[in-house]
């Protein structure tokens, strides 16, 4: 089970390191595997910054090279071939200056001084999934004219620091299988040890059902199994990309952002416990059933 340190802050008040939360959990039974600094985005982005294309020329030796000139906010701009169709002179873009490692899963490399067809290139300008801020490769980024040229992209992107703390949950332990589960434990340690704390249990005073026009009954067949199966509909979504905040929150923990009505069952799991989207279709979906298959063998699910 990953477990973020600034997510777990949220919901119990402490001040431990994150060895000493780590350390804490392990002698209550919740045993730490693994404690890891890590950024929202893989290697913090660390080496690439807010550059401006001076200017952008066609390479003598290729058909779809550029050499451009780009200031780093240094006192001599940089030289970079770049690939990319739609580079062109007056863009604000994210450029990997030399030395700067970037990530494609597992693999990585770095950023060295080249030669491409014959000319010098000091660095790269990017595309959205060479930074792993997103999934484009139709080009390389291109920012607002109001970005500052020489601003860290870190700083640009506000990637945050965090710590993951990676838990061996038994099996018998269902209920630390949550940042909220986990937050019940380490409070319960807290209060024994003499710390000041509180627990901040999740609210949800604001919401209210506003409308009963597709309802779902609920039929739970063994509730020695299953006690309780709690439900809610939602009409008229709008599927799009997730706010920062909550992709953010995801890839600390080890998820992808994939979109809003995904991502937010995701964090719901991660938060609370195991949440489902179900997507609604009035033909044939007006109830859900829950029982225990006898003797389970093969799970088959409707198209």
């Amino acid at each position: 089970m990953n477990i973020s340190y600034k997510w777990l802050k949220e919901y119990v008040d402490f001040t431990l390191t994150p060895q000493e939360t780590a350390d804490a959990l392990t002698s209550i039974g919740l045993e730490v595997d693994a404690l890891e600094e890590v950024q929202t985005i893989k290697g913090g982005l660390k080496g690439l910054f807010v550059g401006q294309v001076l200017s952008c020329e066609e390479h003598p030796n290729s058909d779809h090279l550029h050499i451009t000139q780009v200031d780093l906010g240094r006192d001599v701009p940089s030289q970079i071939v770049c690939g990319a169709a739609n580079v062109a002179a007056g863009q604000k873009v994210i450029v990997a200056d030399l030395g700067c490692v970037l990530y494609d899963g597992d693999e990585s490399f770095t950023i060295k001084k080249s030669k491409l067809r014959g000319v010098e290139s000091m660095g790269m300008i990017c595309a959205e999934d060479e930074i792993g801020v997103g999934s484009s490769h139709d080009g390389i980024i291109v920012l607002p004219d109001d970005a500052v040229v020489g601003t860290p992209a870190a700083e640009y992107y506000h990637v945050e620091s965090d710590w993951l703390i990676e838990i061996d949950i038994t099996a018998n332990r269902g209920d630390a299988l949550s940042h909220y589960g986990v937050a019940r434990d380490l409070y319960a340690w807290l209060k024994q040890n003499g710390y000041e704390t509180r627990l901040h249990r999740p609210d949800c005073e604001a919401f209210r059902v506003d409308n009963e026009s597709l309802p779902i009954a609920v039929e739970i067949e063994n509730r020695d199994a299953c006690k309780r199966y709690a439900c809610v509909s939602i009409s008229n979504c709008d599927i799009k990309e997730s706010p920062e905040w909550l992709q953010n929150k995801l890839r600390t923990v080890g998820l992808r952002p994939i979109n809003n009505i995904v991502d937010i069952t995701n964090y719901v799991m991660m938060a609370l416990r195991t949440a489902h989207a179900l997507l609604l279709m009035p033909t044939w979906l007006r109830a859900i059933r829950l029982w225990c298959v006898p003797n389970p063998k093969e799970l088959h699910s409707s198209p």
